[in-house]
């Protein structure tokens, strides 16, 4: 017997985020550095002004200029690269890292990476 899990969402008390579909598109070829890599995101809920989502990065290395946010990696692998001699972060199940706005980014995935991010 199989079962269904309902869709999760927006001000779910409970979601699992590894069940979150989310629809992937293309980045802008400006953001590709190698690769095809897809992004995605959902919101699921907000929290005293702040939302409350799941984002999603497929294979491949992108730039990003970045929002005020803190995330917890749940799936996939990959590290992220700071423009402002930052260390560079190794991401994998279990990664909590914070971005701060207006840093430069870039991220390369090797992995599917799928985070629980809130900005």
């Amino acid at each position: 017997m199989t079962s269904t899990r309902p869709e999760p969402t927006a001000d779910a008390d409970s979601v699992d985020v590894t069940a979150v579909t989310l629809d992937h598109a293309a980045l802008p070829n400006d953001l590709v550095v190698d690769g095809s890599p897809t992004t995605a995101h959902r919101a699921l809920t907000s929290l005293s002004g702040l939302t409350v989502g799941v984002w999603e990065h497929s294979p491949g290395t992108s730039r990003d200029v970045e929002a005020d946010e803190v995330f917890f990696v749940v799936d996939g692998r990959g590290t992220v690269e700071f423009d402002d001699g930052s260390p560079t972060v190794d991401l994998r199940p279990g990664s909590l890292v914070r971005l701060h706005a207006g840093q430069r980014t870039v991220w390369t995935v090797s992995e599917t990476l799928r985070k629980i991010y809130i900005s």
